[in-house]
């Protein structure tokens, strides 16, 4: 029998609209399988229609956050057309990168080793926070594959192309602190503090007015702007959106009354 959604996907739906799911199958080390990406998708899918959504945290459970994708197929698709093979990989990557289409911001809890797609996914989020030990790899061209997931768009958007190069046809390994410091991750922490300081920051996030954190996400996401009137125009626009909103209000009126705002998204 399949795999309920909630067996291999977890969420848990806090009070101050943080979501943390986690990736649920350690004795495959959390491997993107076929259950696991279906889980995936529909679980995006609720998450994107939920108004009161203000931030998503991503993690794993057991040792890693994921190996990736589930490599046990790998060796029958010699036999497999290009085009076939070409159709599943892309919806496998749109599947998993539709996290990318959330307008809330996104972390990733990298609670242990993250590899190939794994780590993919967490380069996806806009945050990264990881375990000091854990390692972070990407050995596609060692197992003959060219890199997938959009791994050569979301290695240099995140830690530019010379680390980009070395992870990507080196086979560089980094560990979660490495990684903290050459600016793949946001910060190293040790492995049982990870979840933890993953959920303060997205605390953090929630308490923040909800339109104007949206507003900033999707000016951010991609890479941000292609040149600064690009910018400037969408700012001119977004701006006056959050000027119209109670939250300006309520912010203006907390910060005279010296106590913490309470947004409602209105």
């Amino acid at each position: 029998m399949p795999a309920e959604p909630a067996d291999v996907l977890p969420v848990e739906r806090r009070p101050d609209g943080v979501a943390v799911l986690t990736l649920n199958d350690p004795g495959r080390r959390n491997a993107m399988s076929d259950e696991l990406t279906a889980a995936w998708k529909k679980t995006i899918g609720e998450l994107r229609a939920d108004a009161g959504l203000r931030c998503v945290v991503v993690t794993g459970a057991g040792s890693a956050f994921s190996s990736g994708g589930n490599l046990s197929w790998l060796a029958d698709t010699g036999s497999v057309a290009v085009p076939p093979l070409r159709d599943r990989m892309l919806e496998f990557y749109r599947t998993w990168l539709t996290i990318r289409a959330l307008e809330v911001p996104t972390i990733a809890a990298v609670n242990g080793h993250a590899v190939g797609a794994g780590l993919c996914l967490a380069l996806a989020c806009d945050l990264r926070y990881a375990a000091e030990d854990a390692k972070l790899l990407a050995p596609f061209t060692a197992l003959g594959l060219h890199p997938g997931m959009a791994a050569t768009w979301l290695f240099p958007e995140v830690a530019g192309l010379p680390l980009a190069r070395e992870m990507l046809l080196a086979g560089r390994v980094l560990t979660g602190t490495e990684a903290a410091a050459h600016g793949l991750v946001n910060r190293a922490v040790p492995r049982e503090a990870v979840l933890d300081e993953a959920v303060a920051v997205a605390e953090k996030i929630a308490a923040q007015a909800p339109i104007a954190t949206r507003l900033t996400k999707v000016a951010l996401s991609n890479g941000g702007h292609p040149d600064m009137e690009s910018a400037l125009r969408w700012e001119s626009l977004a701006q006056p959106v959050t000027m119209s909103s109670e939250d300006m209000l309520e912010g203006l009126a907390a910060q005279r009354e010296k106590r913490s705002p309470q947004f409602t998204g209105e």
